[in-house]
């Protein structure tokens, strides 16, 4: 028993134990579950005495891939860089990101999209307009009122994101005319509305900022609006698999929601007008024109399987459904789902 107690005090002991820490530290990080590929982590340099701030504790190199950095031992004594084992997946980095979308704020609060209002106690045109920053004479024009106009609470108003028109594109129009109508800029109506090479197409909605309604006043029917073309019931099929999750909205468009990945196809024979992503709600998107001069939209799309300019036909598959919060070509979604818009004829499936 003396001789057991009397090796406390010999300093061997220690620098055995400290040595085994050592060792079973140094095991524990060989098999550690990160790669080390992941990681790029600066370390302490004797040669200008500091820690680079890049890439500090916890280092990323793709994308929702954070992992534990390496350790180092400093002066023998000391660890430096070291980080809990944290991993977030898009999902997540999704919702982190993602901005109160409720009026439509996208891009740091610029919107973009026009939105449907429903219309509180207390509202007024003038107050509305002052609450979204837009002219009162935008306000009207978008929504067939005069400056009389009282509006009722559960009434549902257009509000576009800036002042100026809606403008509905008809066959054979420029950009310089609809500039010239409504007394504004060109290059502004390409900037708002990411137009490509100020490529337009019949059906097309454009925002004309600082536009005016052309005089004697037009109703948004003349202005924007297409011309309806009749549609036999079974002229355009349902798109895709699935079920309803919202009725008609902002513009003639329904929300059919299923799994993302879930095929969705064309509704009716036609020809490709263009392929495109949208920073400002739909995402990835396709615009079919049809024989008869219906337009019809396809958006929040996980990947698209036509070109602009193919032609194709009823049922074929255009592209797989997308809309997952945090995923590539999804939008403003909140859901997996194909959002549905005629334009120039009646959507079918809004009831």
């Amino acid at each position: 028993m003396r001789n057991f107690r009397g090796s406390f005090r010999d300093p061997l002991l220690y620098l055995r134990a400290f040595s085994i820490i050592v060792l079973v530290f140094g095991v524990f990080l060989s098999f550690s579950p990160v790669s080390g590929d992941f990681l790029n982590v600066k370390t302490f340099s004797p040669e200008n005495n500091e820690i680079s701030q890049e890439n500090l504790f916890v280092c990323q190199k793709g994308i929702g891939e954070i992992g534990i950095s390496n350790f180092s031992i400093v002066e023998g004594n000391s660890l430096e860089c070291s980080s809990p084992p944290i991993f977030i997946n898009p999902k997540v980095l999704g919702s982190i990101g993602s901005e109160d979308n409720s009026i439509g704020l996208y891009n740091g609060g610029e919107r973009r999209e026009v939105i449907e209002y429903t219309v509180e106690t207390g509202d007024t045109l003038s107050s509305l307009s002052e609450k979204f920053g837009i002219s009162l004479d935008t306000l009207i024009w978008a929504n067939d009122l005069q400056k009389t106009s009282k509006v009722k609470p559960g009434q549902t108003l257009l509000i576009l994101p800036t002042s100026g028109v809606l403008h509905y594109v008809k066959k054979g129009e420029t950009l310089g005319q609809i500039a010239k109508k409504y007394k504004a800029d060109a290059e502004k109506i390409v900037a708002f509305n990411e137009l490509s090479e100020e490529e337009i197409f019949a059906g097309d909605i454009l925002i004309i900022p600082d536009g005016v309604m052309p005089q004697p006043v037009q109703t948004p029917s003349q202005s924007f609006a297409a011309s309806q073309v009749p549609l036999a019931n079974s002229y355009f099929i349902f798109p895709t698999q699935g079920k309803l999750s919202q009725g008609l909205h902002w513009y003639n468009a329904v929300d059919i929601a299923a799994s993302c990945g879930t095929p969705i196809y064309a509704a009716a024979q036609g020809t490709v007008s263009k392929t495109k992503f949208s920073n400002y709600g739909l995402g990835n998107y396709i615009v079919l024109s049809h024989p008869n001069g219906a337009v019809t939209y396809y958006g929040h799309l996980q990947s698209i399987l036509v070109n602009p300019g193919a032609s194709v036909s009823q049922g074929q598959i255009i592209a797989l459904m997308g809309g997952k919060p945090g995923t590539a070509g999804a939008g403003t979604s909140t859901g997996c789902h194909v959002h549905f818009e005629v334009h120039g004829a009646r959507n079918p499936f809004g009831g």
